[in-house]
């Protein structure tokens, strides 16, 4: 439970930050137009709100809803400044904005006035239009309204990247400091792959381990990859079905090449099996019995598996020799060691930034992040992509388990150029939805009526709510199968 709520709490923190960010590209440009918003609302609010802020009376409502007759209702209401109240034809500013925190953690929105919406209808812009309304201002204001939103997300994954860069900077283990290679899933193997080998270049091009898109650049259909296997140096074309079969084996937790680690020994677990065998911390384990050779932590673990429950003669590396000792290895295929993380066993280096090159950097990790994306959708009009689909359940496995700051802030700049490509879908409802319509009526002079706005906007989220609960199913399949 305790593991649920952490990696909960790590959503909701970067849900707030992100809807927060969206919303207010739109607040911010509406206001620059002279557009007056009804209310900016953080999470939705279906029957009440947790709080409401409401500047022009001064006051601050916890628990606040709204009875069958219309009228206002708080649990507690308190006054936080004097009453600005508004004339009827005053200019809009912050405070004709009712600002407020729903329940329902799924989203936010930005109630502009004068605009068919998820809030508004048709009927709702019956009356003759406004000067300070979205619909009363020119096409390419409200195209930078629409546009504004999904604009501050991608800012934000920039500026969130270039944090990272000019706080932790980049620390990796290159490719060529891999000396015992990579290790490859059966699907790669299939392809042609090796474990052992050692990556080169991509497409006559060499890779960098740091690049964010490497391992989705490596299994593109007809992508060259060049590789050493041993000595020898040869190269691999991807083949058309690598991209599909990797997905699907992905959906089951696969992943489709890991870093080749030697098995060496950190620290013993007091009374198991290693420990009475005689292995030492700094022991390298190189072979389990007389015919299995565990090499690395992959192979090691397969050994153990198999030979779980006996007693066997275990060869270690001890100062250049190699010492064999019998073994007890438990029911679990444990013998009670804890092993060198690959960062103190390969050479690991770092990149650091100042201020200004962090700039660069982050635009760099944000335009090739945003690229694989868009790249990877193709993969969603696959079966294998369709199953694949997640909703908040697949989101939130994507957190650590203890809260990491440096992850936290990966995985929310990432989810950020989501939602901003996302957004920029041309479906009614989106914000690409309204550029689209906001777009033709650029080119063609005509402004669609209010009226086929609002059913284009229902068609949309119609749309949009079944996609939501399907990828929801789709968690709780994967859940009630494990």
């Amino acid at each position: 439970m305790e593991i649920f709520l952490i990696k909960a709490a790590q959503l909701i923190v970067a849900l707030v930050i992100l809807v927060t960010i969206h919303e207010f590209g739109h607040y911010l440009f509406a206001r620059i137009f002279g557009i007056k918003v009804n209310r900016f609302y953080l999470f939705f609010n279906p029957c009440f709100s947790i709080l409401k802020y409401k500047p022009s009376e001064g006051t601050l409502q916890l628990i606040a809803w709204n009875t069958k007759d219309g009228k206002d209702k708080a649990l507690k209401t308190f006054r936080v400044g004097k009453a600005h109240p508004e004339a009827p034809d005053a200019k809009p500013t912050w405070r004709s904005t009712l600002y407020g925190l729903g329940w329902l953690p799924l989203g936010g929105y930005c109630d502009i006035a004068g605009m068919v919406d998820e809030t508004k209808s048709a009927k709702d812009l019956a009356a003759e239009p406004q000067s300070w309304e979205f619909r009363s201002k020119s096409a390419y204001k409200r195209l930078m309204v629409m546009v504004a939103g999904v604009l501050f997300n991608f800012i934000l994954a920039i500026i969130i990247y270039a944090g990272i860069a000019f706080h932790w900077g980049d620390k990796y283990i290159a490719f060529e400091d891999m000396t015992e290679g990579m290790d490859f899933s059966p699907e790669m193997q299939a392809a042609g792959f090796h474990d052992g080998d050692r990556l080169i270049a991509i497409d006559d091009k060499p890779i960098e381990s740091r690049d964010p898109s490497v391992a989705w650049d490596l299994i593109q259909e007809g992508t060259r990859v060049k590789i050493l296997r041993g000595k020898d140096t040869m190269t691999i074309t991807i083949p058309g079905s690598l991209l599909e079969k990797v997905a699907e084996a992905g959906n089951n937790g696969e992943t489709p090449m890991s870093i080749r680690v030697p098995v060496q020994v950190l620290k013993l677990a007091p009374g198991e099996g290693a420990e009475k065998g005689g292995i030492q911390p700094g022991d390298r384990i190189v072979k389990i019995g007389n015919d299995t050779t565990p090499s690395v932590v992959r192979e090691f673990k397969a050994a153990l598996e198999k030979a779980k429950g006996t007693t066997v003669d275990v060869t270690v590396l001890r100062n250049g020799k190699e010492i064999s000792m019998p073994v007890e290895i438990s029911k679990d295929g444990t013998i009670g060691i804890q092993m060198v993380a690959p960062q103190d066993i390969f050479n690991t280096r770092t990149q650091s930034y100042s201020l200004l090159q962090s700039i660069p950097r982050g635009w760099e990790i944000g335009v090739s992040t945003m690229g694989t994306y868009i790249s990877s959708l193709k993969m969603l009009f696959t079966p294998t992509g369709a199953k694949s689909l997640g909703g908040f359940g697949t989101l939130g496995s994507l957190f650590p388990e203890k809260w990491n700051w440096y992850t936290f802030w990966q995985l929310t700049a990432f989810l950020s150029v989501i939602l901003a490509f996302m957004n920029i879908l041309p479906i009614p409802g989106l914000d690409g939805g309204h550029t689209l319509f906001l777009l033709v009526e650029m080119v063609t002079r005509r402004k669609p009526s209010e009226k086929f706005l609002e059913y284009a906007n229902m068609v949309g989220m119609a749309f949009l709510l079944l996609l939501l609960l399907y990828a929801n199913a789709n968690d709780v399949f994967r859940f009630l199968i494990k």
